[in-house]
């Protein structure tokens, strides 16, 4: 359990009643975790949404290794030599791992923490049950993941245009 004021602070949550603050508070739990921590990986699946406090979270990808020669089908099945690629980075007061709270529960990124770093994590089994009773704050909650995720397909856009090579 956490603080609601801690809760309040954020404004993805400024829409929500002082109840469903509350709810979130009982059902958060603050952790701490040094540079280098992966809170999951690509194609994980997903328990858990979590909010930045403090430090730093970048969202990465494996892409193929352009310098070893792969078979399409593995490529296909996600069986390729690749490298890390960050398409992504969270703020503190920003979410991550949505995911979590969309079926398939499929991670489609990895995300690894740059510095010592504190979130708060929110289990999302504990948050499906609370929807299934507050419909209403199940639909809020999911409106502000899809800003989020509206968010992050336009940051990826912006990126692999950063990296497509120029047309002639």
């Amino acid at each position: 359990m956490i603080s609601a004021e801690l809760i309040r602070r954020y404004p993805f949550f400024a829409c929500l009643t002082d109840d469903q603050i509350l709810t979130l508070a009982r059902i958060g739990e603050e952790l701490t975790v040094e540079a280098g921590h992966y809170f999951f990986y690509e194609r994980d699946r997903l328990k858990k949404l979590y909010i930045l406090l403090k430090g730093n979270v970048d969202i990465t990808i494996g892409i193929p290794d352009r310098d070893v020669k792969q078979d399409v089908r593995e490529n296909i099945l996600g069986n390729f030599v690749s490298h890390e690629v960050t398409v992504s980075f969270v703020s503190p007061g920003q979410i991550f791992a949505w995911s979590a709270l969309i079926p398939p529960h499929v991670s489609t990124a990895s995300a690894r923490t740059t510095v010592q770093t504190s979130v708060v994590a929110f289990d999302c089994d504990e948050l499906d049950e609370i929807f299934q009773h507050d419909r209403e704050f199940g639909y809020l909650m999911l409106q502000k993941v899809a800003g989020v995720i509206r968010k992050r397909l336009r940051d990826m856009r912006i990126q692999s245009l950063a990296f497509s090579p120029t047309i002639a």
